[in-house]
């Protein structure tokens, strides 16, 4: 049976097409909202709140920065960058600036070594491995007043444990809080001890998302656990390991609990009678309650800030250059591997074919 369709008239086409389109119902009209509007309503609340406790507080200090604001008076007359030009002439900032880089180095370098190392010893097959990953972490779950009394009383100049300990290897007792070199290297040891911990599970992390089949293979070719962990590990682990670089770059410049409680009886915690171990935060703190010129304090807030931001830049750069060096070793390293193995197996492909023809002038003999 065959069936025709037959065009319907022109002038309904016509009709037809001149008909205004179908108006979306209510429901379609939401559903098309919906997918527009609420991806935004999601992130919305972490914008909202940085917004409110990071935004709003950040360029409120600094608008405080530019005036005359006393703690008690409050706001007084509009004095430009002339704050910022008495704290850059201020000695005492200079001296804390020196006291928190020198700090900062003693604690974040040989902090992010170590938490490397522990990683790496907790990503081996170990027994009661999640003891271990939990022992790592219990520094970071005492608080800071608790763990700076702690270290107080063990570097006390006069009975504490670490000049007791160095008396018995025939050592002269070390003034802890008055000698600048050793109170930043004691206000050091607790911000390592604190913080090692928590920076090592999160290198952990990174290291457990390392495929298992790269190790296998750096060993069948011959490399030593040192090798595949600066040229496979390293590398691979880079995004994270430059994210703690970053944090504990900002958390070292930022230091404030440690010094303020290590000699609390010293000069009001200042940082020590002659401020051999105050830092910027110390001095920001002193400036704002003790001589109560918020104005001044803000500026202080401001030149950290900005001191952050270029330290963090370059903490980035000079650990995402290592990482980008290492990768390029292993990449090196990988492609004259590949080229051995087609230059042998192109070898043997000749030899055998070599062999089969003479098997073959062989038979035809």
């Amino acid at each position: 049976m065959t069936s025709t369709l037959h065009r319907p008239p022109a002038d309904l086409d016509s009709h037809e097409a001149e008909q205004p389109p179908a108006r979306k119902s209510l429901r379609q009209r939401f559903s098309r909202l919906d997918n527009h509007a609420s991806p935004y309503l999601y992130i919305s609340p972490f914008f909202l709140l940085f917004g409110l406790v990071g935004l709003f507080p950040l360029l409120y200090t600094l608008v405080v920065s530019l005036h005359d604001w006393d703690l008690l008076q409050g706001q007084g007359d509009f004095v430009g960058l002339a704050n910022f030009g008495e704290v850059l002439t201020d000695r005492f900032f200079w001296n804390s600036i020196f006291n928190t880089v020198s700090i900062f180095l003693l604690s974040a370098i040989p902090q992010i070594f170590i938490a490397l190392v522990l990683a790496a010893i907790l990503d081996q097959n170990l027994r009661a491995k999640t003891f271990w990953r939990m022992s790592v972490l219990l520094p970071y779950v005492v608080t800071p007043v608790a763990v700076a009394l702690i270290f107080s009383s063990i570097f006390n100049e006069q009975s504490g444990l670490a000049n007791n300990l160095l008396g018995l290897v025939g050592i002269d007792p070390i003034a802890w809080k008055h000698d600048v070199f050793a109170s930043h290297f004691a206000i050091a040891t607790m911000v390592n001890w604190r913080w090692t911990g928590y920076n090592a599970l999160i290198l952990l992390a990174a290291m457990q998302a390392v495929p298992r089949d790269i190790y296998e293979s750096a060993a069948i070719d011959g490399a030593g656990a040192v090798r595949r962990f600066f040229s496979l590990t390293i590398p691979s682990i880079r995004p994270t390991l430059v994210f703690v670089v970053i944090t504990a770059t900002i958390g070292g410049l930022q230091i404030f609990t440690e010094p303020k409680l290590f000699d609390a009886s010293s000069a009001g915690g200042i940082g020590g009678a002659d401020r051999q171990f105050q830092t910027t935060v110390l001095y920001l703190w002193e400036m704002a309650f003790f001589r109560q010129n918020l104005g001044e304090a803000s500026a202080i807030a401001w030149l950290l800030f900005l001191l952050i931001v270029i330290i963090g830049l370059l903490n980035f750069l000079l650990s995402r250059r290592i990482a980008s060096g290492e990768q390029k070793v292993a990449d090196r390293r990988t492609r004259k591997a590949l080229q051995r193995q087609t230059a042998d197996a192109a070898s043997a492909r000749a030899t055998g074919t070599a062999t089969h023809g003479d098997d073959h002038q062989g038979d035809r003999a």
